[in-house]
């Protein structure tokens, strides 16, 4: 904010969370210069006419209103029941933690809105590029939050809402502050895609690494032949193609009784599906004792074996592997996988899988389950090429050395995006409550 300079006076708003505002602004509850849920949905859409659906899930506060849900009338549920036009904004009143708050555009008008939303128009003291800005102010959302009622489903009445304070400048000064922000925010929203883009990038290229090692070695010269696979295709010649079963032991896991104090918060390491988000597991959410391992179908896994999910709503778009570093128990949705040490290296299954990650989750999929799972035949029966066990293990560093240079990158640019939109989130609350001033702004 060292670009822009202050206004020249201030005066008290008379709000605790606002502070001080410029003079010649007005400190106003948001009902007086807005109306909402102005307009209900059409009553004459007939059942098999199909509409757009606007819920909480289809609008965020870094994209706004996107992806709305297609489907027949007759089909929505009975909270599709507001209709918003271009310039509402759109502000959700349940589960207000997730800030679900957008811009109606063109061509969301033809939608409608879930009754989770209070849809708010700007009256003639107001413009449409204001309010929203205003809204979208950290003091705004975080005095939201802060009025919203329950714990583990908080929400706002619409009413409650339209009591919240904003700072209103004049007009003009809207005007001129709105178009600052909409180019700032363009400016920053296009090097955050850029950025977005290159992470991708880096992704791309980390998966094609380990696909291509894990399957083609390290000797780009290597005969190959047929791996007999088909979603394999060729692999070296003089790689041994195994089936799983044959090269490693499978052991599951169970839960403890959860009513039974005694058997939790212990000093076993418990691993369930909420851990696998990394490689290596250094530590669990949760623990149990030794009573609750031997009164469940839990069982030590000692360290430096692999570690799968084998069901979870996660193994529709990947599968969660990983190490275990130190000694560890496990839930009923995981296997640990024993590998014979002469055969596989556990780390070079590891990235294998990683490698084809795809293919393994059509492979290895369990039909008519309820919850996405993995078929133990299928695992079992897996077949998997695999040379030496030295040539394993310069394939296992190769991959650990450019993944490691690849993951740093990745970190590096996430924290450039993030402070990207810190900056832009703190230019709206900036400028929305006058702590900066752009009237003489090119």
């Amino acid at each position: 904010m060292s670009d822009y300079k202050p206004y020249p006076a201030y005066k008290d708003s008379g709000v605790e969370w606002l502070g001080k505002v410029p003079d010649g602004w007005k400190v106003k509850p948001l009902w007086t210069v807005t109306t909402v849920n102005n307009d209900e949905r059409d009553r004459n859409i007939k059942d098999l006419d199909e509409i757009e659906y606007v819920d909480i899930s289809s609008v965020t506060l870094e994209y706004g209103v996107s992806n709305p849900t297609r489907m027949l009338a007759k089909d929505a549920p009975s909270r599709a029941q507001r209709k918003a036009k271009s310039g509402d904004v759109v502000i959700s009143t349940v589960r207000t933690y997730l800030r679900a708050i957008g811009k109606v555009l063109p061509e969301h008008e033809a939608a409608i809105f879930s009754t989770g939303f209070a849809i708010v128009r700007s009256s003639k003291e107001i413009t449409p590029s204001f309010l929203y800005y205003a809204l979208l102010s950290e003091y705004f959302l975080s005095e939201v939050e802060a009025r919203s009622n329950g714990i583990s489903y908080p929400a706002i009445n619409a009413s409650d809402l339209l009591k919240i304070n904003i700072a209103v400048p004049l007009l003009e000064e809207q005007i001129k502050l709105t178009q600052l922000l909409d180019r700032e925010t363009v400016r920053i929203d296009a090097l955050v895609s850029k950025k977005t883009r290159f992470i991708e990038l880096l992704r791309e290229k980390r998966q094609a690494l380990i696909t291509q090692a894990v399957t083609r070695g390290l000797d780009p010269t290597v005969k190959m032949k047929d791996s007999g696979v088909e979603w394999l295709g060729e692999v070296p010649e003089h790689w041994e193609v195994r089936t799983l079963k044959y090269i490693t032991n499978f052991c599951g896991g169970g839960t403890p009784i959860r009513d039974n104090l005694l058997f939790w918060n212990g000093d076993i390491p418990w691993v369930s599906p909420k851990d696998m988000k990394v490689e290596a597991i250094c530590e669990t959410e949760e623990n149990i004792t030794q009573a609750g391992l031997l009164n469940s179908a839990a069982r030590l896994v000692p360290p430096n074996q692999i570690l799968l999910v084998v069901r979870s709503g996660i193994l529709k778009h990947t599968i969660p592997i990983a190490i275990n570093l130190i000694q560890v128990a496990l839930n009923q949705d995981m296997r640990a996988l024993f590998f014979n040490h002469n055969l596989c290296i556990g780390k070079f299954f590891l990235r294998w899988v990683q490698g084809f990650n795809n293919d393994l989750l059509q492979a290895w999929r369990k039909q008519g389950a309820t919850v996405e799972s993995i078929e133990q035949d299928y695992l079992s029966d897996t077949i998997i090429p695999l040379p030496s066990i030295a040539e394993q293990q310069g394939i296992v560093a190769y991959l650990d050395h450019e993944t490691t240079r690849i993951d740093s990158l990745i970190t590096k640019t996430q924290h450039s995006i993030n402070l990207l939109k810190e900056r832009r989130a703190a230019l709206i609350t900036a400028a929305v409550t006058g702590q900066i001033d752009v009237r003489n702004t090119a």
